[in-house]
């Protein structure tokens, strides 16, 4: 089996709902991003996959939706304030977590042909979260 890893790196702010510690509060992050995709043989370049099309995907994901915006749960009550003041938010369903943002790229990948195997999503260097499918 063969894996390859893309990094991407972006700047995010968020705040988590129903938690009773500092990050209930509205905050920043400097984000990296790790895409691994795997597979079982080469494409005739001798490629899983071109990183270049890891990076167009992902990045352009990131760079359109996430890259210095709020990232929040869709019934957080500054929603309505950040969108009054014309800053920009991207909504979950769920808590904006790590965890949540991992999924979530690798959904994305995967819908975009991307042969994802999981992604990493560093919340800062020492803590990350990770979702692939078993």
């Amino acid at each position: 089996m063969w894996y390859v890893t893309k990094q991407l790196d972006f700047c995010y702010g968020h705040r988590l709902m129903n938690y009773e510690g500092k990050c209930k509060f509205p905050h920043g992050h400097n984000a990296l991003v790790e895409i691994v995709c795997k597979s079982d043989k080469l494409d005739d370049r001798g490629m899983v996959v071109d990183f270049g099309d890891i990076k167009r995907v992902v990045k352009e994901f990131i760079d359109t939706n996430w890259d210095h915006k709020m990232l929040l749960r869709r019934d957080d009550p500054l929603v309505e304030e950040f969108q009054k003041r014309g800053d920009p938010v991207y909504l979950f369903d769920e808590n904006p977590t790590a965890e949540t943002f991992a999924k979530h790229l690798y959904e994305m990948s995967k819908e975009k042909g991307l042969p994802v195997h999981e992604v990493r999503f560093y919340e800062t260097p020492n803590s990350a979260a990770v979702y692939r499918e078993e």
